[in-house]
């Protein structure tokens, strides 16, 4: 698999990464591990997950099968602290104190000590940016992350934050900026992903086959064994059953179609080649589903698909 650097940083990653949302979930340990021996096996190295997910059993699984499926050299491990649920209510906390302890609870999930990416999972408008970033600081010097970045961030919150890390000497740099990005989810395009390329750094979008939707899985109902049927992404999914995204479906299927492609690849192809991307995450729920999205690396689309599925998947239009 082709490898990128992230964002101005020399950090290479595969240009393709594989998420954990759904490990020690949904996703069992034999599957997850099955997951992992593809992914290496295809070239990848890039590994994301999050302190969040599955209050901690995605990192836990992870870090269970490090070692074992793949040597921790071998690979980029990314996490992200920020975000946690108690008894189902989701929370957010992006104060120092609990940035730091998150972290380090995640490198005892995850048996190393230290990651390659840490990442600030959300912004919290209650807690002062220059606390959260010098959380950021601290991982760094510390040893316990290599680079540093951001998730989920809108532009101008983006470049708030990669412009203080720059202009404050002794700062770690923001190294990325981890945002949802799709056919189906094109708001990054107005923000953020010039102030990426302004301020260098690396864009690793999640959801990239709009969380599901664009396999053309929902196309005649809900399946009983897909995301949208699980209580935990049920109203996560169902964000993109409308009529807009159907449109959007149908022309990714004629393209998948057309081509003698799957409309994975067509999705997937879309958003890696995009200006300024460095490596889309991949969520996959069954090492079956990963499988089939890993082909893609053999694909480019051809520029009059990418000009009509720009086209059908355009934002609307601001009000003036």
């Amino acid at each position: 698999m082709e490898q990128r650097y992230l964002g101005r940083t020399g950090l290479k990653v595969s240009r393709l990464g594989l998420g954990t949302l759904t490990w020690g979930r949904d996703t069992d340990e034999h599957e997850a591990r099955e997951q992992l021996a593809a992914f290496a096996e295809a070239g990848g190295t890039l590994l994301d997950t999050a302190a969040g997910y599955g209050d901690g059993a995605a990192e836990e699984l992870l870090g269970a099968l490090l070692g074992e499926v793949v040597r921790r050299d071998d690979v980029v491990i990314a996490t992200k602290a920020g975000i946690s649920r108690s008894r189902g209510v989701r929370e957010t906390n992006a104060s120092r104190g609990y940035l730091l302890s998150t972290l380090d609870a995640s490198l005892r999930r995850l048996g190393v000590d230290h990651v390659d990416l840490w990442q600030v999972h959300t912004w919290v408008d209650d807690t002062p940016l220059e606390e959260t970033l010098s959380a950021l600081d601290q991982a760094v010097s510390s040893g316990r992350a290599a680079y540093v970045g951001v998730s989920n961030y809108s532009g101008w919150q983006s470049a708030q934050a990669a412009t203080w890390q720059r202009a404050v000497p002794g700062r770690a740099p923001l190294a990325s900026t981890q945002v949802e990005y799709s056919l189906l989810n094109r708001k990054v395009e107005a923000e953020v992903l010039p102030a990426a390329a302004a301020l260098g750094l690396g864009v690793l979008p999640w959801s990239p086959l709009g969380r599901g939707v664009l396999t053309g899985k929902y196309r005649s109902g809900t399946p009983a064994d897909s995301r949208a049927a699980s209580p935990h992404f049920a109203s996560f999914v169902g964000t993109y059953l409308d009529d807009r995204s159907s449109r959007v479906v149908e022309a990714v299927i004629r393209a998948a179609d057309g081509l003698e492609w799957t409309p994975v690849e067509v999705a997937l192809a879309w958003v890696r080649d995009r200006a300024g991307v460095t490596a889309p995450i991949i969520g996959a729920r069954t090492a079956a589903q990963l499988k089939g999205a890993l082909s893609v690396e053999q694909c480019v689309l051809p520029p009059e698909i990418v000009a009509a599925l720009d086209d059908v998947s355009s934002p609307s239009p601001a009000p003036s």
